[in-house]
């Protein structure tokens, strides 16, 4: 799919909701350039991340058992406004038809400029941070993005062997890839529960507005047990029970897919990359830094929230295949019903129980 934001509409007769041309133009002035290497380092480094793809998967595989047969590919490689790009478009057909129409053409232009400009913004930050991503909804079933001079940056700033940085980012986003790829009912079902949510927000908006002195005033006196802390707490606290049970499958299957790579990763590494221990340990103190301002974006934008997710879903995972084997764990591919619930995350007996 290539969709621009002159494709993205609400019900009929509706302004764009938001204006993904405006994102990306705006992202591409924002973007900061990448680290300076010499012609040579820039077109090894392209050509060795199109190869170890391929071999990441092959080892993915041979751990999980997912995808026997199914053709080996290489990886797209790209560039900060590349991937900007990318993101944008594969937004874009995610909520084509999903996200709350405009009350007019005028009105609804000025809004979803407004919001093509904060879009961007937010593309242009990520875009230094993403080092690759599979998009199950990118080109014609999916793309494997890696971004190069972002893992060379990264490898720079930990000061860990290229080659073996690059198979280790490789092994999970060939983890994401398979997922999809392995999994035919994955993509449509995550599709459904991201329009699901993304329909029912300007009806929980007015919900929220109603709710919102009663909620405040029980956070005062007492927090309410069953949401997270931070942007995503208050996300959940202002949603309609409807609207929370959406957004927890959402939670437990973006959990999962995060989780289960990040222990693929680690699993696969010590045989194919030498420093993995190495590498992991930076890495997992790199993710926790930052100044100051980057960590009030990152917490802004929820990156913390999803770092949080790598290692519930992963220590999931892991406990799981642990007590009943890869191929059992491996049931959880089967239908939605036998993904965990968000509630089994943190407690995965009861998904043993429940499922296998």
């Amino acid at each position: 799919m290539n969709t621009t934001g002159a494709d993205v509409v609400g019900s009929t007769g509706g302004a764009p909701p938001v204006d993904w041309d405006l994102a990306v133009s705006t992202a591409r002035r924002l973007v900061r350039p990448g680290p300076v290497v010499t012609r040579e380092v820039a077109g090894h480094t392209v050509e060795r991340l199109r190869e170890v793809t391929a071999d990441a998967e092959a080892h993915v595989r041979r751990l999980t058992g997912l995808g026997m047969g199914l053709p080996l590919l290489p990886g797209d490689v790209v560039d900060r406004e590349q991937w900007v790009q990318a993101a944008a478009d594969s937004i874009a057909a995610l909520t084509t038809n999903a996200l709350p129409s405009r009350p007019s053409r005028v009105v609804g232009g000025v809004l979803a400029g407004t919001a093509g400009v904060q879009a961007g913004m937010v593309l242009a930050y990520l875009s230094s941070r993403v080092l690759g991503q599979y998009d199950p909804f990118g080109g014609d079933g999916g793309r494997l993005l890696l971004v190069a001079p972002n893992i060379v940056a990264a490898h720079q700033a930990l000061d860990v062997p290229p080659e073996d940085f690059r198979m280790w980012v490789c092994l999970h986003e060939c983890t994401h890839r398979l997922q999809f790829t392995a999994v035919p009912w994955l993509r449509s079902y995550f599709q459904e529960q991201v329009a699901d949510f993304l329909s029912g927000l300007d009806e929980n908006a007015n919900s929220a507005v109603a709710r919102l002195p009663e909620l405040l005033r029980r956070a005062r006196t007492k927090p309410d047990p069953t949401t997270s802390g931070g942007p995503l707490g208050l996300m959940e606290a202002l949603q309609a029970p409807e609207q929370r049970a959406v957004f927890d499958r959402l939670i437990a299957i973006s959990t999962l897919l995060e989780g289960h790579a990040d222990h693929v990763m680690d699993a696969v590494g010590p045989m194919v990359v030498p420093t993995v221990a190495m590498i992991r340990e930076r890495f997992t103190v790199r993710r926790r830094g930052g100044g100051l301002l980057d960590r009030v974006l990152r917490n802004l934008l929820g990156v913390d929230a999803k770092m949080k997710q790598y290692a519930v879903g992963a220590k999931f995972t892991s406990h799981v295949i642990g007590e009943v084997g890869m191929d059992r764990f491996n049931t959880i591919w089967t239908s939605p019903d036998t993904l965990p619930l968000r509630s089994e995350l943190s407690d995965p007996p009861a998904w043993i129980r429940r499922v296998t």
